[in-house]
């Protein structure tokens, strides 16, 4: 049997430097060796630089040179890392400028080519909670629509919520959007947005024409001598480093306990008041003549709610006089007291982080 050939180092470069001069075929024909090999050790050569050949039978490297090999390799490494973050961040970065939603569908569009795990890093994405939008059904139609009322609510409280449909459907059509003024009044009456302007006016419309509207019963009255016999709730807004926040409460005045709350990005009526009322009623069993009162928002005054309500037996409904926002001050105190103990301390904070310590808050009471 014949014995297997060994070729040095030196050998090896030799024939990889003939080869890139006369051909790999040529090369391997004067010097008697399989095309293969040539090939083979090229390729050992572009991976290892001067690291490679440093086997049995070859030359060995001294152990600075090794080190050396080594840190070239990893700043090689590390330097193709970089240059893939700034091309990641080159073509996304006008995604990510235009909110959370277009952050996803830039991620959705290249994961393959870039990885999930190397986007996410880039931009500071949470993995889970794209995989959590992702595996979430929703028409590219209805995509669409849950961005435009996110960059309506975003404009709206960015302009001091003095903006109404008409200003904002112009400014959201000089930020590239493709909107009309209707429509943004459908999502705005939708997202409970009022502009401060004509918010007495919509007061006044609520309260004439609007049969989910009530009168104030429970008239101030704050001191109740058993549970469930009067229930106040309130909105109130948070604003965090991006975006603003909505929580909704509901508060048994017996012990000031708050049975329900929602924490929600929007405003509609399925965000705020349905899945508070509905953590308020698992909480806490209502009664025969419990007071349920509020302000005369639109969140309040809508036929959704009113029908939940409804369906539970001998609840009665009350909410502010026009204009006397003192109708529901134990709300609007509650709502100043989480501010100044936690949410003016820390306004700069993320979403999720801003998240978490209203959770804390909420479930740390009584």
């Amino acid at each position: 049997m014949e014995k297997r050939k060994i070729y040095d180092r030196n050998f090896k470069v030799k024939a990889i430097q003939l080869g890139s001069e006369r051909g790999v075929r040529k090369a391997s024909r004067e010097l008697d060796i399989a095309p293969s090999l040539i090939t083979i050790w090229r390729q050992e050569l572009l991976k290892y630089g001067t690291a490679s050949f440093c086997g049995i039978g070859k030359s060995r490297l001294t152990p600075e040179e090794k080190i050396f090999s080594k840190q070239k390799i990893k700043l090689k490494r590390e330097l193709k890392q970089s240059e893939l973050k700034i091309e990641i961040f080159k073509n996304g970065s006008k995604y990510v400028s235009q909110g959370k939603l277009m952050t996803y569908h830039f991620i959705e569009n290249n994961v393959e080519k870039y990885t999930l795990g190397k986007i996410c890093k880039v931009f500071g994405v949470n993995r889970n909670a794209y995989i959590k939008w992702k595996k979430q059904v929703i028409s590219p139609t209805q995509r669409r629509t849950n961005l435009l009322k996110e960059e309506i609510t975003s404009i709206f409280f960015e302009y001091k919520e003095i903006y109404g449909s008409a200003r904002i459907a112009a400014e959201l059509q000089s930020r590239g959007f493709t909107t009309k003024q209707r429509q943004v009044a459908k999502y705005m009456k939708e997202l409970g947005l009022v502009s401060k302007i004509r918010r007495n006016y919509k007061i006044k419309t609520v309260s004439r024409y609007n049969r989910c509207a009530f009168p104030n019963i429970l008239n101030q009255q704050f001191t109740v001598e058993e549970p469930s016999k009067a229930w106040v709730s309130g909105i109130t807004r948070i604003q965090t480093k991006k975006r603003v926040l909505f929580l909704t409460i509901i508060m048994d005045l017996f012990d000031r306990k708050i049975i329900g709350w929602s924490l929600s990005n929007g405003l509609t009526v399925k965000e705020t008041t349905i899945p508070a009322w509905e953590m308020a009623v698992q909480n806490r069993k209502t009664k025969t003549g419990l007071i349920f009162h509020s302000d005369r928002g639109i969140q309040y005054s809508n036929n959704m709610l009113s029908s939940k309500i409804d369906s539970y037996k001998f609840i009665r409904r009350s909410m502010n006089r026009k204009g006397n926002h003192s109708d529901n001050s134990i709300c609007e105190s509650f709502f100043t007291s989480l501010k100044s103990e936690l949410v003016d301390l820390n306004i700069l904070l993320p979403k999720e982080q801003m998240e978490q310590k209203i959770f804390e808050y909420l479930g740390n009471l009584h």
